[in-house]
């Protein structure tokens, strides 16, 4: 039985989203006293000048939409970060000086674009980002002068294949950049340029079975080898590619399983920084380059991200767990051992932990995901939740919206469902011209689990997610009606083909990789992973909470999706709310997730 429902503002659940939390992500190599973080300490997300020796902070942004994400040049000077509309992720580059001050927009006579990336070379004197248009991908490089001027932005490549980067040498000559151009599939490779001329010095691919994902160059003057990825062997492992001379190092690692990520370049450039998982936990190893020597960093349990080299040799990471919020923590870059708190979370409520589980999927597939459950003896209410992506990976993490479920007697489970990352290529690729279909499998194998392990109620199962996670609810409710109470669903698509129109030019061409092509050219396609194909057989209630600016998930193919419904007489809530993709607003992630409960509890109560 479902506890009362709490939303007073002494709430423990609300007390979680309200924690402040920091995520310090850069120091500037340069100037290592120097270092740039994200924080809600404000109630929105923000960027902050990080003074890495005291742990001080200065606000550098205050839009009200709030800013995730940003970048610090190595000489500490300045934080750029893309400046777009109320969180659409159309905009244009913009810096703001460490010790604050107005943000200066580096690109006024470009159009608007998106981007996920800027880039810089070690010696601060060069830059570089992909611009998304309706036209393709530019890659821009910029220099910068004495006094931190910088060049007009020059374009050296176009494409129309998806394309990440760039990352540039030490000196800034050569910028590397992984593309899709050429086929139509998600697989990338290497292509590596003159910064200045825009003459290509090289490529670097394993065929269009495989995808090559470069991490970073040395950091050692004169050394033009970059760290990248293959998973031409099945799964993810390190090598090192010499764009110069076409020398390539592949460091096989067989003593390790699952795939191995390459994190960072030691400062000394000896190892590097290595994360295997192994069913979705991640565990820290250096390489050593001169002795092929590989060291498993001493730590325990809880989930690590965001892991690199400090200037002085130490480990930072990310360290949260399901029952800890994250914190900034330094280990010994031989050993691992923790040696101190960089950045400390403080204390919250009691919360439940989360355990690895493991079930098997209609094919044999085996799936892991991650359960929690209330005090009190089974069956109880569950919810089913589904991460975003689908290229991602749920680990251990401290989620306040898994403990607010948790405090009022639901079960949980998020999965880690087909498509995901970190369990090898086949895995991940299985979805790949079928969207909808096996990661679809894998939730219904997931209920199955939870009932015949007396877990869940079989009446009484929710499904829920965000992104791409959202999608999925809004598939599984109209594929596989009689299975799920309710379904809960953030910043979703309902018609495919019409998010793909509508969606920025960097999601249109993940999901021509996705789907083999556009739905011109795959219409039949496209319409069987459509939710909208399946509204006439949607029975339980559901609620959509979606962003009327995002550009992932655009509105309109909700709007379409919800005529839809309406126009069948089904039972569906939608609730708009002036953001993006998802909000940066503490109050406002708890208002959505007061109205999650409230929706679960009302379709309880009608049963």
């Amino acid at each position: 039985m479902v506890k009362e429902l709490r939303v007073d503002d002494a709430a423990p659940w609300k007390q979680r989203y309200r924690l402040p939390v920091t995520y310090a992500g850069q120091i500037a190599r340069l100037a290592p006293t120097r270092g740039l973080a994200t924080s809600n300490r404000s109630g929105i997300y923000q960027l902050y000048a990080w003074h890495v020796s005291d742990g001080e902070m200065t606000q550098l942004t205050k839009r009200p939409e709030g800013v995730a994400h940003g970048f610090l040049v190595p000489d500490g000077a300045y934080v750029y970060y893309l400046e777009d509309r109320k969180g659409d992720e159309f905009g244009h580059f913009v810096r703001v000086p460490f010790e604050g001050g107005p943000a200066e927009d580096i690109t006024p006579d470009l159009p608007l674009f998106t981007s996920g990336r800027l880039s810089f070379s070690h010696t601060a004197k060069q830059l570089g980002f992909i611009a998304a248009t309706d036209d393709g991908f530019d890659l821009y490089c910029m220099d910068e002068s004495p006094g931190s001027r910088l060049s007009s932005p020059r374009k050296l490549y176009h494409c129309s294949g998806e394309t990440s980067g760039p990352l540039f040498s030490y000196d800034g000559e050569i910028a590397v950049i992984a593309t899709t151009e050429g086929t139509n599939t998600l697989n990338y490779h290497l292509v590596a340029f003159d910064s200045s001329s825009g003459q290509e010095i090289g490529q670097l691919s394993d065929g269009e079975e495989s995808s090559i994902e470069a991490v970073t160059f040395s950091p050692r003057d004169g050394d033009t080898r970059v760290l990248a990825m293959t998973n031409r062997s099945g799964f993810k492992r390190p090598l090192l590619w010499n764009p110069r001379s076409g020398e390539r190092t592949d460091i096989t690692l067989d003593q390790l399983r699952g795939d191995v990520t390459a994190e960072d370049w030691s400062p000394s450039s000896e190892r590097i920084l290595l994360c295997e998982f192994v069913e979705a936990v991640p565990r820290l190893y250096t390489y050593d380059l001169m002795t092929g020597k590989l060291i498993q960093l001493q730590y325990s349990g809880g989930t690590f991200s965001g892991a690199y080299y400090e200037p002085g040799g130490d480990i930072f990471v990310q360290w949260e767990d399901a029952t800890h919020p994250a914190q900034l923590i330094a280990l010994d870059g031989e050993t691992g051992i923790q040696k101190r708190t960089v950045l400390a979370a403080g204390e919250v409520p009691p919360s439940r932990p989360w355990k690895s589980i493991t079930f098997t999927s209609s094919d044999e597939q085996a799936i892991q995901g991650w359960l929690a459950v209330p005090d009190g003896a089974g069956p109880f209410p569950t919810i089913l939740e589904t991460h975003g992506g689908p290229t991602a990976v749920e680990t251990e993490s401290f989620a306040p919206g898994s403990q607010a479920w948790l405090d009022h007697g639901f079960a949980y489970l998020t999965i880690n469902y087909r498509g995901s990352t970190s369990f090898g290529r086949d895995f991940e690729e299985k979805i790949r011209g079928n969207i909808g279909h096996w990661e679809l499998e894998d939730m219904v194998a997931a209920r199955v689990f939870l009932v015949q392990q007396g877990i869940a109620k079989p009446e009484q199962v929710f499904v829920t997610g965000w992104s791409y996670g959202g999608y999925l609810t809004l598939f599984a409710l109209g594929k596989c009606p009689d299975l799920w109470a309710g379904g809960m669903a953030g910043v979703a698509f309902g018609d495919y083909a019409i998010a793909y129109a509508d969606e920025a030019e960097t999601l249109r061409a993940y999901d021509r990789g996705l789907m083999g092509g556009t739905p011109q050219e795959k219409p039949e396609q496209y319409a069987a992973s459509s939710p909208i194909t399946y509204a006439e057989h949607v029975e339980a209630p559901l609620l959509i909470i979606q962003g009327r600016n995002d550009t992932r998930c655009p509105p309109r193919s909700i709007e379409v999706y919800e005529q839809r419904m309406r126009e069948l007489g089904k039972p569906l809530e939608v609730y708009w709310f002036d953001a993006g993709h998802g909000s940066l607003q503490v109050e406002q992630q708890i208002d959505h997730q007061e109205r999650m409960m409230r929706f679960a509890y009302g379709a309880l109560h009608s049963q």
